[in-house]
């Protein structure tokens, strides 16, 4: 599979852009203030492809983003720390020709996000976290909580064992969609419209490298825990973030539950507010499209 599979046409222009020493596939739509979106595992830049063009309408400059080592964007074999992918999403707002902008982040692309506005504050005037505790409260969840949220991530402590990305990719990418059935809700697994994200995601998750790439973030994330790197991460995300933060959280998500993600706003000082949608699982970008772009344009526009 190669980068066709995510270059859809649609509402919107793609391009590439060179950021943090990588290049990055955005896809884009409108003008004014900028809104960057960034996606989860086992996702892609059209993650936000319902939000891009309602966003766009409301007089903002939507911009989507296939993170490293994912979709059009290079995949480097290094570079999948929290720093470094922070200083990805800082590093294309600049390039982006914008000082601030408001950042949303879904999952993986959640974490991403909490650790931009942690390291880079300045550069995020708004903060919309979806389906992502942040990293602290993760962690602690882990330690205190082994029936509840460390069940819960034991995929990504299989993500662990070397060569796991054949086992991903194997008959067309198989195991991605079980994923994908394991943590959506109830109501939109059956559809149509997720039969259709599905087969979207197992496609261009097969594209060459990806699958590697995206494991090594998770690897990262463990193997991080007993080193100096991974302490100092903490020790940093320990500062409060300042920027205003809206967090949207489904209450059938089985990926990061819902008492996980609950306590993040222990580390943000500036206005915080919290939401927990009904039945929705981890992808409410996809499951309830409508309500979270209401939600991330009122939270953008205030």
């Amino acid at each position: 599979m190669d980068d066709s599979a995510v270059l859809v046409d649609g509402p919107w222009t793609h391009r590439f852009v060179s950021a943090n020493g990588t290049r990055f596939h955005v896809v884009e739509a409108g003008t004014g203030p900028l809104v960057l979106f960034l996606h989860g595992f086992p996702e892609a830049w059209f993650a936000w492809e319902r939000q891009l063009a309602a966003v766009a309408d409301a007089g903002f400059r939507a911009v989507a983003v296939d993170l490293r080592g994912y979709g059009a964007s290079d995949k480097p074999p290094r570079g999948y720390d929290g720093y470094t992918m922070a200083g990805d999403a800082a590093g294309l707002i600049r390039a982006l020709g914008e000082r601030r902008a408001v950042l949303v982040g879904a999952g993986y692309g959640g974490m991403v996000a909490w650790s931009t506005a942690c390291f880079h504050p300045k550069l995020v005037r708004r903060l919309v976290v979806l389906s992502a505790a942040h990293p602290l409260r993760l962690r602690a969840g882990l330690l205190a909580d082994p029936r509840g949220q460390l069940a819960a991530s034991l995929p990504m402590l299989r993500f662990q064992v070397p060569r796991m990305e054949h086992a991903l990719t194997r008959d067309d990418a198989a195991a991605i969609g079980a994923y994908l059935r394991k943590w959506v809700g109830p109501s939109w697994r059956d559809t149509a419209d997720f039969a259709d994200y599905e087969a979207r995601c197992r496609e261009a998750f097969r594209i060459q490298q990806t699958a590697f790439c995206a494991l090594e973030a998770y690897r990262w994330a463990v193997r991080s825990v007993l080193r100096l790197q991974g302490y100092r991460y903490v020790k940093q995300m320990q500062q409060p973030i300042i920027s205003p933060t809206l967090q949207l959280h489904g209450s059938a998500d089985t990926a990061i539950l819902p008492r996980t993600a609950l306590g993040s706003g222990r580390w943000v000082l500036a206005d915080y507010e919290w939401r927990l949608l009904d039945g929705v699982g981890h992808f409410p970008h996809r499951e309830a499209a409508d309500l979270v772009t209401g939600e991330i344009l009122r939270w953008a526009k205030e």
